[in-house]
């Protein structure tokens, strides 16, 4: 956690200010730029621990930008980071989406927004579509056999067999916790011996 300033608060809300409204498409779409800003420009974080922000919160109940801006504000600046972060995700839309109540009729028959958003669909598809990639290498490059296969059906029984991507989540969530509480009992144990041979 580093130290706090004003100025380095300051660039976190701009930062999350920015990111959220320009975020159209869903949570996976603010995933590649809080990517790009965070750990290439800003290198506040690695790659590493942006993969593991991005599986947290997507795990976690609630919207995806949100709870990202948590885990990323505390990082950086404990509580108060959080706050300043959240703050700054949840500006854009609150202000874009009561605009929009505001003159709703007008933005449902007006042709030309309707084409807007058309166009804008495939631009949102194309972003999804390289933080798919991206996370997809970042499991590749792992080498694991066993994290790559798991990968694979995945994909498979959401895309193929229609199975609840929720239901996906929770299931990975489970074998890494059981992967995790394997491998304590595992080095406890390897301990244990390593001590009673000597």
């Amino acid at each position: 956690m580093k130290s706090c300033k004003p100025k380095d608060l300051w660039t976190l809300f701009k930062t999350m200010f920015i990111l959220s409204a320009c975020t159209f498409g869903g949570g996976f779409v603010i995933v590649s730029l809080m990517k790009k800003k965070f750990v290439e420009e800003l290198g506040w974080l690695e790659e590493n621990e942006m993969l593991d922000i991005t599986a947290i919160t997507q795990s976690s109940p609630g919207p995806l930008p949100v709870n990202a801006s948590v885990i990323i504000g505390y990082r950086m600046y404990g509580v108060l980071g959080s706050l300043i972060a959240v703050l700054g995700t949840i500006l854009p839309p609150m202000i874009i989406i009561s605009l929009i109540c505001v003159f709703y009729k007008q933005f449902r028959t007006n042709t030309y927004i309707a084409i807007a958003l058309q166009v804008m669909r495939a631009g949102v598809a194309a972003v999804i579509l390289d933080v798919t990639l991206n996370l997809a290498q970042n499991v590749w490059k792992t080498k694991s056999v066993f994290y790559i296969t798991l990968m694979g059906l995945a994909f498979v029984s959401t895309y193929f067999f229609g199975v609840s991507a929720m239901l996906i989540i929770l299931l990975c969530l489970a074998i890494g916790i059981s992967q995790v509480i394997y491998q304590t009992y595992k080095n406890k144990g390897g301990v244990k011996n390593y001590g009673t041979t000597h």
